[in-house]
């Protein structure tokens, strides 16, 4: 198998991986605003593939969600490429100029903003118009239930990458469908593994606390 073909392999497999997420683990978590842990996928086809991979990815997700399981028509379309491109994008383009763990946690976090500020500015835009709330009634929900959430799904995805994001390159490369790298010293390789398996957890904790709360469980 060569490159290009196994790149095309791994694309379409993530994206079938990105499209079962949407379909089978949505979770509400405030009023019609629901998580699901898509753009955890397209953040690794990103950071494996590049920048390109993950807007070709939201595209084509994004455009099957809309034919089959969505029923807010090409607005939802919009919105669903918009939040999806605006997280996954911006880490794959960071973690390629800067290929590093370092560079991947900067890269979550700055999709994490990024996403944050746009879909606070297309949803006071956009969300009247589809779902019929008075332009008024959206604004004074901005900071008390977009502006969380988008935080929340952000944290989300970045703990869930950066736990996910190395067992999953080990299994590629196991299976061939990438071509190995030079990894780090053991000892180092070990200090950091351990290190940022204990944060990511605790932001992961973090985030399923402020579900709860949020939903009034807790």
């Amino acid at each position: 198998m060569n490159s290009k073909t196994k790149k095309l392999t791994m694309l379409a497999m993530l994206c079938a991986l990105a499209y079962a997420a949407v379909a089978l683990l949505r979770i509400p978590v405030v009023l019609f605003l629901k998580y699901e842990p898509k753009d955890v996928v397209l953040t690794i086809g990103g950071f494996l593939f590049g920048p390109l991979a993950s807007f070709c990815m939201s595209a084509l997700v994004s455009l099957v969600e809309m034919l089959t399981l969505s029923d807010t028509g090409l607005i939802g379309f919009a919105m669903n490429l918009l939040a999806s491109c605006s997280f996954a994008c911006t880490a794959a383009w960071i973690y390629k100029k800067h290929h590093t763990l370092k560079g991947a946690v900067l890269g979550l976090c700055s999709g994490t903003v990024a996403m944050t500020a746009l879909m606070i500015l297309w949803n006071y835009l956009i969300t009247p118009i589809y779902m019929g709330y008075p332009r008024e009634a959206v604004a004074a929900l901005l900071l008390p239930a977009f502006l969380p959430f988008n935080l929340l799904k952000g944290g989300l995805n970045t703990a869930l990458t950066l736990l996910i994001y190395k067992p999953v390159v080990r299994a590629l490369r196991r299976a061939n469908l990438i071509e190995p790298q030079k990894e780090a010293a053991p000892q180092i390789a070990r200090s950091r593994k351990i290190g940022l398996t204990l944060v990511s957890l605790l932001l992961l904790l973090t985030c399923v606390f402020f579900v709860l709360v949020l939903k009034g469980i807790l």
